[in-house]
């Protein structure tokens, strides 16, 4: 896909203010941009800031004569839009898109579009997390809608938490890995969470994995143009766009999905938290509290990456490596153990870089003895750079 036209709409939130800095990048990238704001986003921005970073009109009014020739003009520039971008996207944007409301210009013509729709939310962490948005977020990501989540920190209104609309130079980047569609065509399966060892119908081992890293990946790969499965343990995670979600429970489901499909993929990312170890015997009632200790024998479940490491032929494999001490020293050897070409490891005692956070802190070590360091950041850019990495190994063969 080659992006070159891009329509801004830009809704009324205080985050507004950003749109003038994200119109200015995106003509300095070469993009030619056109921008159309509601009733709302005039309070907290003029239009003709934005008139004059883009070098055109701002549509503001359904109802306003066309801007260039006698043409419906939300059908018109729909058709003209190689991505349509909103940003800030309100709670009320999110909404009326769910609804299929088109009440005013913006979202007439986001419903009009067929070009792939980048939603950028700012809102309080409250309205981000009330069901409503949430379950409308998650309509929009199954119609195919990208979303670039809200990052953590001081929000307008005197709040701290997750709401803040991402700054337009992560907008930007964004924008060029879902135009160079650089891993068009590439078979890639993923894993993510944790799993589930049954002790009886009411208890269960399992670890803290949350899932993100995987999703992550699994939602950046696809925006690249890959065909990807993602098989996933039980997570409280909405399912990314475009990715064929195959959902497990225990280690050993997780391994027969796995092997099921090895021989297909052109690469396998290995980032669930997959349990090592499960009970002998699973009782089918409930097991009731007695005096004493109860005492339970734990068998090793088959690992599934040095399974794939045996395995592969053509196949890049990519293993990851949570850790709480030596953690160098712990990865290398995996990675030499499992036959891997890349593992990813994490120190996850230190703060906002384990299990259950937003944010990674990864060292990539490689096959060649080479080592990739990443500070701290979104999981969603430690993906991207993972992908970039596979995408070098490929580019090498």
């Amino acid at each position: 896909m080659k992006i070159k036209n891009i329509v801004l709409g830009v809704t009324g939130g205080i985050a507004a203010y950003k749109a003038a800095e994200l119109t200015s990048r995106l003509k300095k990238e070469g993009y030619d941009v056109r921008c159309v704001m509601t009733k709302s986003a005039q309070q907290f921005l003029s239009p003709l800031t934005l008139q004059t970073l883009s070098n055109h009109p701002v549509i503001t009014d359904l109802f306003a004569a066309p801007t260039t020739q006698w043409n419906v003009e939300h059908i018109a520039l729909a058709k003209w839009a190689d991505v349509f971008i909103i940003a800030p996207a309100t709670a009320n944007i999110i909404g009326k898109m769910a609804a299929g409301i088109g009440d005013d210009f913006l979202s007439t013509c986001v419903m009009a579009t067929k070009a792939p729709i980048v939603l950028v939310p700012a809102m309080n962490e409250a309205m981000y997390e009330h069901q409503a948005v949430v379950d409308n977020i998650a309509l929009l990501k199954k119609r195919g809608c990208f979303f670039i989540e809200p990052a953590v920190g001081k929000l307008a209104c005197g709040d701290s938490g997750k709401g803040r609309m991402e700054e337009p130079n992560v907008i930007v980047d964004y924008l060029k890995r879902l135009g160079r569609y650089d891993l068009t065509g590439k078979k890639i399966l993923i894993t993510a969470g944790p799993t589930r060892e049954a002790l009886d119908p009411v208890r269960f081992l399992t670890n803290h994995s949350s899932g993100r890293m995987g999703y992550a990946l699994a939602e950046a790969a696809y925006e690249r143009g890959a065909l990807v499965t993602l098989i996933s343990g039980p997570v409280n995670l909405a399912a990314p766009t475009g990715v064929d979600v195959i959902k497990v429970d225990s280690a050993l489901a997780m391994y027969e999905a796995v092997l099921a499909r090895f021989d297909e993929q052109d690469a396998v990312i290995k980032a669930a938290a997959v349990a090592d170890y499960r009970p002998e015997t699973v009782s089918a009632e409930k097991i009731k509290k007695k005096d004493g200790d109860w005492l339970v024998k734990l068998v090793r479940n088959p690992d599934i990456l040095a399974e794939l490491g045996g395995r592969k032929t053509r196949q890049i494999l990519v293993g990851f490596a949570a850790e709480t001490n030596d953690v160098e020293a712990n990865a290398r050897k995996k990675l030499v153990a499992k036959n891997l070409d890349l593992i990813c490891a994490n120190d996850i005692t230190e703060a906002e870089a384990g299990f259950g956070t937003e944010t990674n802190r990864l060292t990539i070590y490689r096959k060649d003895q080479s080592k990739i360091s990443l500070p701290l950041m979104s999981k969603k850019q430690a993906a991207d750079l993972i992908l970039d990495q596979i995408g070098q190994l490929w580019q090498n063969e």
